[in-house]
């Protein structure tokens, strides 16, 4: 036992802190990057220190009349019932304190819901659990993508074996930005509540189904930077992480660049034909991607979350069943999938239908896929 505490110990220890990150052992908000954020830890500070001024002085004053005018000295209490001094005094300093306090909040808070002239617009949306970015207006129009956790540190949460200072804060596609850029950010929901938060912007928002919230920020400086969805969102609320990447205008426009083929390469036509092993393969990445973390890697399901291997949809001869599950939703448990392509969608679909002990045999093509998404 005691090797095992010593071990833990030095495990513990050997976690640094993250740039753009969390920090070990902290205590202050995160170093900030944004004018917005600078403005809000002068506030939080300023606040704090007023708050705490008007704690000592009030407990003070009270614990000295405690021990001044204690029974144990003879005191005999005043015997009075009402002061039209003491009732001005402590009616107008604490207005004033109100009103010191409240100018320079509303300032930033109007300042902070300013997100007209943007550089940039992206929309954020939250699904269970992982965000998906897509940049509306400004340099980069047009390219969408997925962002999810890390698959290697979704297998060290799984084996119980943290690591790195980033554990848990890894994507496979971080949101990129240009610095000193203003980026809007449009946030909404695709199955529950979800929150748009990172700590260095002084940025959150809530991101609700149906609904459609905006904020913005203005990175100062080039880095890494991180945060996390902060409304819980289900069981795999700890798994949804945000990771934005702030670089230069020359850095940002080669990236958008590179992007945009990329996006070109990908791009599949929904009328080709594919061959089952073909179909499965690309079912197998995209099932890693976005199915595995609730369905397993077995396909066996977990509590709520019904099994696939077995599953009489998926058996079913009548295909349509399982697309309408992927492109809607069920049960308020199992998401809607439109933002995957008809593509992927028939390729995942394909999968689950011929692996495990699912041996159907049956494909689905992609334009099968876009005739039900009409």
């Amino acid at each position: 036992m005691s090797a095992a505490l010593l071990l833990g110990f030095g495990v513990a220890h050997a976690v640094s802190d993250l740039p753009g990150g969390p920090a070990v052992r902290q205590y202050d908000l995160p170093p900030p990057v944004t004018r917005i954020a600078v403005e809000q830890q002068w506030l939080h500070n300023m606040m704090l220190y007023i708050c705490g001024a008007i704690f000592v002085a009030v407990f003070g004053v009270m614990f000295y009349s405690i021990w001044k005018h204690r029974k144990s000295k003879g005191v005999k209490p005043a015997d009075f019932h009402e002061s039209t001094t003491v009732e001005i005094v402590w009616t107008v300093i604490p207005f004033l304190i109100v009103i010191g306090m409240a100018l320079p909040a509303t300032k930033v808070v109007v300042a902070q819901k300013d997100t007209t002239n943007a550089d940039l617009t992206i929309k954020a949306t939250g699904y269970q659990w992982k965000w998906g970015y897509d940049y509306l207006k400004g340099e980069g129009e047009g390219i969408a993508f997925v962002s999810t956790l890390d698959a290697t540190h979704r297998a060290l949460s799984d084996a119980g074996t943290p690591q790195g200072n980033d554990y848990l804060l890894k994507v496979d596609q971080p949101l990129v930005v240009p610095v000193d850029k203003k980026i809007r950010i449009i946030t909404t929901a695709n199955d529950v509540i979800h929150s748009f938060m990172v700590p260095a912007f002084g940025v959150k928002q809530d991101a609700i189904p149906g609904f459609v919230r905006d904020t913005w920020f203005r990175a100062e400086k080039v880095g890494d930077y991180y945060g996390q969805c902060a409304e819980l969102c289900g069981k795999e609320h700890a798994y949804m992480p945000i990771h934005v990447k702030v670089l230069s205008a020359e850095d940002y426009a080669a990236w958008v660049t590179a992007k945009q083929k990329e996006l070109q390469a990908k791009a599949d036509d929904p009328s080709k034909v594919w061959a089952l092993p073909d179909l499965v393969a690309r079912g197998e990445k995209v099932y890693s991607a976005n199915c595995a973390a609730c369905h397993m890697a077995n396909g066996k399901g977990s509590g709520a979350i019904k099994a696939l291997d077995g599953s009489p949809v998926v058996l079913s001869e009548d295909k349509g069943k399982q697309i309408h599950v992927l492109l809607n939703g069920q049960n308020n448990i199992m998401p809607a999938w439109r933002q995957l392509s008809d593509t992927e969608i028939a390729a995942v679909i394909t999968y689950t239908k011929n692996q495990w002990s699912n041996k159907t045999g049956q494909l689905v093509q992609p334009a099968e896929v876009l005739a039900m998404r009409k």
